[in-house]
């Protein structure tokens, strides 16, 4: 992920939730503020973004742009079936750009698959969440046994210790792991942070901590981090590992 910019693409809004870490989700605490029923999956404004361009004709998001793709639902839910081909094609018509595209239905994704996808567009990473012990064991052998050119987990939440069981390799490029964030925020424990580092340093994986949320133990003391803090706190860790490519 070298890429000189990035910018959200959410191709459409409103989601189901799916498991433990959606509990306190921040599109539905958002949507609850706004009036708005996050339970409906509905295709936003900017559906086409990707597509746009300016009155020279040029793409208005320029090439080499990371994408980070429908944060505000899940690309591969039920209700975006429909849509999902159009998305797909554009990712492949803009394939000078980078998707990242997070899910917490890896169950689902062989069946949205494109026809020509093959071992996987090379633009597009997807990235799948594991919360906890449970959604680990549950998730992680449908996510690497599937054909994706990129992948990636992320732990968060992080609401629990996982124990990945040996099974970070190659097929995982990245693992991220962050503290939930909000007025009613679970602990995220720094002994499961490092944790998870040590498995990926381990299996060669790339480690990223994300941030601490609300609420973080350390060495048996609970500290309660303001919002702006918690991506800087992390960082202050000074833990993040990338691996040798």
């Amino acid at each position: 992920m070298n890429n000189h910019t990035s910018e959200m693409w959410n191709l459409w809004h409103g989601c189901h939730k799916k498991s433990e870490g959606c509990a306190h989700c921040y599109v539905y605490r958002r949507d609850e503020q706004n009036g708005i029923n996050a339970n409906i999956v509905r295709k936003t404004a900017s559906f086409d973004l990707p597509l746009r361009r300016n009155r020279k004709g040029i793409y208005k998001v320029p090439p080499g742009t990371l994408l980070w793709t429908c944060f505000t639902s899940d690309f591969f839910i039920e209700d975006a079936d429909y849509w999902r081909t159009e998305a797909w094609q554009m990712m492949r018509q803009r394939n000078d750009l980078s998707f990242f595209i997070v899910t917490k239905r890896p169950e689902r994704i062989l069946q949205c698959l494109p026809a020509d996808w093959g071992t996987g567009y090379h633009n597009v990473t997807v990235c799948c969440t594991m919360e906890n012990q449970r959604r680990s064991d549950e998730r992680l052998p449908l996510i690497r046994n599937l054909p994706l050119r990129h992948m990636a987990i992320i732990c968060e939440p992080l609401l629990g210790p996982i124990d990945f069981k040996g099974n970070l390799g190659l097929w995982c490029e990245h693992v991220t792991v962050g503290g939930e964030s909000g007025k009613h925020a679970r602990v995220c424990d720094f002994a499961w942070v490092q944790d998870i580092r040590r498995q990926c340093i381990a299996a060669g994986v790339s480690f990223r901590f994300k941030q601490t949320g609300a609420n973080f133990r350390k060495d048996g003391r609970i500290y309660h981090i303001e919002r702006q803090l918690q991506s800087d706190q992390a960082k202050r860790a000074n833990i993040d590992y990338r691996a040798m490519a």
